[in-house]
């Protein structure tokens, strides 16, 4: 038990750091962009007052007097367009709340004002890539419009010639066209989300940053120590972008076959504490972006901005070979680790409980692991009988270890002891491992039902009796030590007739610390998940210790232990 312990927790830790390393793609891109590429992205210089002197025209350019701003929204966003820069200041989701109660934006305000605004050009030189996302462009339209809606910038002057078009419907997704030329020469010009998303305020926000991508229909996920800053990676692309734990932006091209994809990364400092912010205490933070170019000086795609929900990601695809949204969808993008094909199934029957039993994720997540409880049964009752069957034959077991005593362990005639233990197990059914394989079947089980409840959105901020988000750990700390009490009960009821007294009273003790300490910090759905299994398996025990199957275990247990301290058996 101490051992598959140990194991299960450096797994639970730390199995995301033993993924080989993926080999960087090679750039492909020509000589001209590589050297624009060796040079990292300079920080984008702060916005001119709208009251500033406009940059004088020259003849035949096109240059708005001032800086406008033209807010598009629907049923699901509300999206604040600024003329300088043709860039997108503010992406509010309707639909979700930041940790202060109001309409979350998806929009990280700290790190744009930094490194760059969503839908920002992005050029290989830097000098012209600053100059656009600061020149004043020409809106077709400001004020308040509503989807479907299109809106058109334009600019030129000096030279260069710019123009973005965004078209809007009813859902998360927007259609952009940008096409940039200097001299009259067509300049590659990304579509760029530069960096971060608003609900990142802390270094485990964005420790969670991601490089998603599609190639082929084959999906990855980079996390900021794989991802190299200005990378360019050459097509096709399904669908590429960046995101967070719970939100997204992915880019799909309209022409697959001539995308080019480029990752950002660059570094910032966030407060330790939020909500408290101290600048004597502060952490430095990966900042991840991504932008996406198609061949030439014009861009075409699709842009999806919004939760990391598989029902809203199942209905976004790719561009297929027909031209049309017959492509692989969004749904890689939620992350349900090496055990998806357990996980993502888990997920599905949960959000079948909340719509169709009861509709609290926390209530939910209490039926579920009933369910899963009662399944598990069978095992249970297995391990038991197996442990029993060793208990029966132990008295044997020991007397051939004891006829082989005076042999050294590197004799060959121990071999012999071996086979005689093999076979005396064989003749009556015993086996050791009879009663750790049903054991392992939990672990994978366990670890699945960890990743799905710490990626899938529903249980952002989801509440239950008094925990708020069964994202976030209990602010109470109720239910870790809820755990701790209920795992010490299914220890000291659950009977151990093979073990020393000495390491099962360990054991009682050092299981639910060690398990207590790990509900201490995760989401409280997944401490109501084992909080809740602890009390099913109590009360599962209580009635299987009162079967003759368990009278006769801890009869066993008790001659033991009255052997080693030789008192009498009571009867």
């Amino acid at each position: 038990m101490l051992a598959m312990t140990a194991i299960f927790i450096l797994v639970f830790l730390g199995v995301q750091y033993l993924m080989p390393k993926k080999p960087e793609p090679q750039n492909q891109q020509s000589q001209q962009q590589q050297q624009h590429l060796q040079s990292a992205p300079s920080p984008v210089k702060p916005a001119a007052s709208s009251t500033s002197s406009p940059t004088p025209a020259s003849a035949g350019s096109s240059v708005a007097p001032a800086e406008a701003e033209t807010i598009v929204e629907n049923e699901l966003y509300r999206i604040r367009f600024t003329n300088r820069g043709a860039q997108v200041k503010s992406w509010i989701l309707k639909k979700y709340k930041d940790d202060s109660g109001k309409p979350l934006d998806l929009v990280n305000s700290d790190a744009a004002a930094r490194f760059g605004y969503p839908l920002s050009f992005y050029t290989y030189d830097a000098s012209l890539r600053d100059a656009l996302n600061q020149a004043l462009f020409v809106p077709s339209a400001t004020g308040n419009l509503t989807s479907p809606a299109t809106l058109s910038f334009d600019y030129s002057s000096g030279g260069v010639t710019a123009h973005k078009t965004f078209r809007f419907d009813s859902s998360y997704v927007i259609h952009a066209d940008a096409q940039l030329t200097k001299d009259e020469t067509p300049v590659v010009a990304a579509l760029a989300w530069p960096a971060a998303f608003g609900d990142q305020d802390s270094l485990a926000t964005y420790v969670k940053s991601f490089i998603d991508t599609v190639q082929n229909g084959k999906s990855s996920q980079e996390g900021p120590k794989k991802v190299s800053g200005g990378a360019t990676i050459p097509g096709p692309f399904d669908w590429a972008g960046v995101s967070d734990l719970y939100f997204t932006a992915i880019f799909l091209p309209d022409s697959p076959q001539q995308s080019t994809f480029i990752t950002l990364h660059n570094q910032s400092v966030v407060p330790k504490n939020p909500k408290h912010p101290d600048p004597n205490a502060t952490e430095r933070v990966e900042v991840l972006g991504a932008a996406m170019a198609g061949t030439g000086g014009q861009s075409g795609l699709r842009i999806y901005a919004g939760p990391k929900s598989l029902d809203v990601l199942e209905t976004v695809r790719a561009t297929g070979a027909d031209g049309k949204p017959t492509g692989p969808n969004l749904q890689p993008v939620v992350n349900f680790g090496w055990f998806g094909v357990i996980s993502k199934p888990l997920f599905l029957v949960l959000r079948w409980v909340h719509s169709h039993v009861v509709s609290n994720w926390g209530w939910a997540i209490l039926v579920l692991t009933l369910i899963i409880n009662l399944g598990m049964l069978p095992t249970r009752i297995q391990m038991m009988r197996s442990a029993l069957k060793m208990q029966r034959i132990q008295p044997q077991m020991e007397s051939i270890k004891e006829k082989y005593k005076k042999y050294k362990t590197t004799d060959p005639r121990r071999q012999e002891m071996n086979k005689e233990i093999f076979d005396l197990q064989r003749r009556e059914g015993a086996s050791v491992f009879g009663g750790c394989l049903p054991m392992l079947i939990q672990w994978p089980l366990l670890y699945a039902f960890y990743s799905m409840l710490s990626n899938v959105i529903e249980l952002r901020q989801a509440h239950w009796l008094w925990l708020p988000d069964l994202a976030s750990p209990d602010p109470l700390h109720i239910l870790p030590v809820f755990f701790v009490i209920s795992m010490f009960l299914y220890q000291f009821l659950t009977p151990s007739p093979g073990v020393d007294p000495a390491q099962q009273r360990m054991m009682a003790f050092t299981m639910p610390a060690v398990f207590g300490f790990m509900t201490w910090n995760v989401g409280s759905g997944l401490a109501l998940y084992w909080a809740m299994g602890n009390i099913i398996g109590v009360l599962q025990q209580v009635v299987m210790n009162r079967t003759k199957l368990g009278r006769e275990m801890q009869a066993i247990a008790a001659k033991r232990a009255a052997k080693r301290l030789g008192t009498p058996v009571r009867r």
